[in-house]
Order: C-alpha cells, then structure tokens, then sequence
C-alpha cells in the first residue's frame, strides 16, 4: 500500500489511452470522462443525462476543464464508452483504488458476480461482471466482465493476479469453488473460505456428512453433560440478530480434521472445514433452515472464520443492491461496443469516491443529492 496521498482520480484519466482518431476529436478525453463521472456522481445514469447534466454545469466545468467545442453530445459520451478499451479502465480502477486502500490485517475480499440486465441484445446471453470488495476499505477493488454466469470461473484468476492480495482472506460463493482457483489464491499469499454447492457434488456430499455427523455427536454429548467426547470435536459460535421484526440465528462450526476427506491434496493450502446454519423469521412467516459448507485455508478460528462468511454478503448488500437500486444499473440499456462494461466500471469508481467520503454521515442517495447542489462538496468527491 502507498503511505503518500493518493492521488486525485483525474490525474489517473490523464494517463488513460484515448482510443480514437487523433485529430478527428472535438471533445478532450479528460473532459469527457469526468463529465460522465459528476454526472454519476449527482444522480445521472445515461447518456443523455451526461449530456444535460454537462449543460447546466457547464460555466462551472469551464473553471478547470478545457471543453474547447463545449459540452459533449450523448451520441459522443456513447462513442466513446464502447470504444474505450475495458482493460485500460480496469487498470485506472485498480491503481486508483491501491492507492487509497489502508493495510488491514486479515481483511476480508469478497469476490461475486452481478448481471447486467438490460445490457445485452434480445436473444443474448445475459451480461455478468464479477466484483472484487474490500469490507474494511469499503472499496471495491476491480471488476472483470464475463459473457454467462456459467463462464464466472473464467474472470477470476485474471482479477485475482490483478489485485494486492497478501495477508487477506478472499472469499468466494460456489461458482469460484475450483482447485486452481484456491492455488490462485495460496500463490498470492492468501487466504482463502470458498462455498460449496452442487458444482462439485462429491465433495460437497462428503464434507456435508463429515459434518453433520459431527454436529450430532456434539451436541448429543453436551446434552449428556458427561461421559465420552465426540470423536470429531468442532469449534463453535453462535450469533443472534433481530431487526425490524426479522430475526436471524447463525451457528457456525469449523474443523481442521481433514483425515477422511481423500481428495485434500489437490485443495492447495486446505486446512479447515466448515459450516454455517442460518435461522431465520420474519414476522408470522413460518422459520427457513439452511446450511451452507465451505473448505477454508485459515485454520481453526471460529469467529475468524464466521466473520469472513459473514463479510462476504457485504458485496451484495453494500455493492450489488446499491449500484441497482441507487444507480440504475440493473436498468442501464448501454450496448455498443464496450459501453456496457465501462458504464460499470463507471459506476464502481463513483460508488468509491461516495464510500471513501465521510464528511457527510448520510448515505448514498443523500450524498448524490448533496453533489448535485453543491459544487464545493462535488470537488472535493473528485479530490481536484
């Protein structure tokens, strides 16, 4: 991690490679991204709202932006979207982001995917990108597009290589529950607590078993207060949360005794097995049960270990949902060329600078609605 200030996002723009014709553009590539990220920034969504967000500020960007042939139409902020190479504005994202992120030991990296839905053609596949967040930073550190869900498995080695990994636990849903994916993951000097499901039924049925049996034991013995151990003994946590009428009840266990499980040595770095049961009511509905198993590199620690599942869920709540419900994404009908992947990434560099930002103890709507009045607190989101 840099000690030094980081350096402002528009210094990043600066160095971003221009993909049109020299000599043929209007509009300064400079100019027109940080049209596009304000624009973002205060409430806008398209295209056209680039274009009529630029107008009714444009006195105001000409006190620092060039702008020599004015503001940009939205067939021009369109061009330039689908023709911006993806893996340059991936590579501004990452250095952007490493230069604000502040060493936290152990901190959790959840990666996930997230579908862009209106992003694709009619008869397309449905268009995916798969998400890098830091909890603790509350940044998200990258993104890498995939064409289907089923193809998730192939962003994340690319996005892992990508990104500073050392000393954190990556955290993974079961799409990512691949051997070289925790080798990936060990070779960057990580930790890793991947989920289990269906996409490898053998395994998934064996530690499932493991475990449970080794539930049963425990709990039988410590209904009997005496007599003989469970052979398999688990750690153990227990969290209770009640919100609005909902409540939820997790139980965690964890093991490091991995003798029965024959395929261990071809999980790099396999130290722990475990499980997570969630209780959960809400109002007069009748409780839901689940059960959830993982293989882990960390060794046993439970509330290590349950803080890294639970962390985990921050990418949906903090990132996915915001970024639909908050910015539109789910909506965004952005086709041509690369728009749609640069839209998001987009989008993810202004949901950092709202996060990165506590000036204003409010959340993200009300931030946008503050940078939309005032310019002061505009400039200082871009850090100019």
């Amino acid at each position: 991690m840099q000690d030094a200030a980081p350096l402002s996002l528009t210094e990043h723009f600066k160095d971003l490679p221009d993909p049109r014709v020299k000599g043929r553009c209007e509009h300064e590539l400079l100019d027109v991204m940080v049209i596009a990220l304000c624009c973002l920034l205060c409430g806008g969504s398209t295209f056209n709202d680039m274009e009529d967000f630029g107008h009714a500020k444009e006195a105001w960007f000409r006190t620092f932006l060039r702008l020599p042939k004015g503001i940009p139409r939205h067939d021009t902020f369109n061009r330039v979207f689908a023709s911006l190479k993806p893996a340059a504005f991936l590579d501004c994202l990452l250095r952007w982001t490493q230069s604000l992120r502040q060493a936290v030991a152990e901190e959790i990296v959840a990666l996930d995917g997230k579908a862009l839905r209106r992003a694709g053609k009619k008869g397309q596949a449905v268009c995916y990108v798969v998400n890098a967040w830091a909890s603790a930073n509350g940044l998200v550190l990258g993104q890498l597009k995939v064409a289907e869900k089923s193809n998730e498995i192939t962003a994340l080695p690319p996005l892992l290589r990508a990104l500073e990994l050392a000393g954190y636990i990556v955290t993974i849903d079961a799409m990512g529950c691949q051997k070289k994916i925790a080798k990936e993951i060990i070779e960057a000097d990580a930790d890793y607590v991947l989920a289990l499901k269906g996409n490898h039924e053998t395994v998934n049925a064996e530690v499932k078993s493991f475990l449970d049996d080794a539930i049963v034991q425990q709990e039988a013995a410590a209904a009997r207060g005496h007599g003989p151990r469970p052979t398999h003994p688990l750690a153990f946590a227990e969290t209770v949360e009640k919100d609005h009428g909902r409540l939820e009840i997790r139980r965690h266990w964890q093991s490091a005794d991995l003798g029965w499980f024959a395929d261990r040595a071809d999980w790099e770095g396999l130290r722990s097995v475990g499980v997570v049961e969630s209780l959960r009511q809400e109002g007069e509905q009748a409780p839901t049960l689940e059960r959830r198993y993982y293989l882990s590199s960390l060794p046993v620690g439970i509330d290590r270990f349950a803080r890294a599942v639970r962390e985990h869920w921050g990418v949906e709540n903090r990132v996915h949902w915001v970024l639909d419900v908050q910015f539109g994404e789910d909506q965004s009908r952005a086709r041509a060329g690369h728009a749609a992947e640069n839209l998001a990434t987009l989008r993810r560099l202004a949901l950092n600078l709202l996060r990165r930002d506590k000036t204003k103890g409010r959340g993200i709507r009300r931030k946008r609605l503050n940078a939309g009045w005032d310019h002061q607190y505009l400039l200082q989101l871009l850090a100019l």
